[in-house]
């Protein structure tokens, strides 16, 4: 007969039991976290978006804050350019072995690497709307939720598009 620690449950049901209790409150202690650290990101972007002299609103709605800072920092265009690469990504899940598919998996990892040019390039014209340099668009680019704040927090200034008045760095 086996031995049973909560009666009409075995042991394994038990370490079952106790395993996903552990595994939810993990989940739920991990997305606590991702939940403040994206109403901190979600303040900084406000903020940078005062110092735009745009509604602070605008921050939270996705696509159109990316829009708004692409008008802020660099050209519109350009964003129009980082959507269509955004939605060539998604033939990387196009199935099948044939030559269609090679094809559609090389176009992806090509839009996938103009995006990581965009995102770079994108960063380095945020850097200089608040007369930052290169060290500051490392730091966007790598700690960008930290550098983010920096920006809405701290005293840096915008300076306006340099790509628009013409500052050079």
């Amino acid at each position: 007969m086996e031995s049973t620690i909560i009666d009409g449950m075995s042991n394994d049901m038990v370490s079952a039991l106790i395993a996903g209790g552990i595994l939810g409150i993990g989940i739920s202690v991990i997305a606590a976290i991702a939940l403040i650290w994206y109403v901190f990101q979600v303040i900084a972007n406000w903020k940078i978006f005062k110092k735009f002299g745009e509604s602070g609103w605008k921050a939270i709605i996705p696509v159109y804050n990316t829009y708004i800072q692409y008008k802020a920092t660099w050209n519109t265009k350009i964003f129009w350019l980082d959507v269509v690469l955004s939605l060539l990504t998604i033939l990387n899940d196009v199935g099948g072995d044939g030559v269609i598919s090679t094809i559609c998996i090389i176009v992806s990892w090509i839009a996938l690497i103009g995006l990581l040019v965009l995102k770079i390039m994108r960063e380095y014209n945020l850097s200089r709307a608040f007369d930052h340099g290169i060290g500051f668009t490392v730091g966007l680019f790598l700690l960008n939720p930290i550098f983010k704040l920096i920006l809405g927090f701290g005293r840096s200034e915008y300076i306006g598009n340099a790509t628009k008045i013409g500052t050079k760095r």
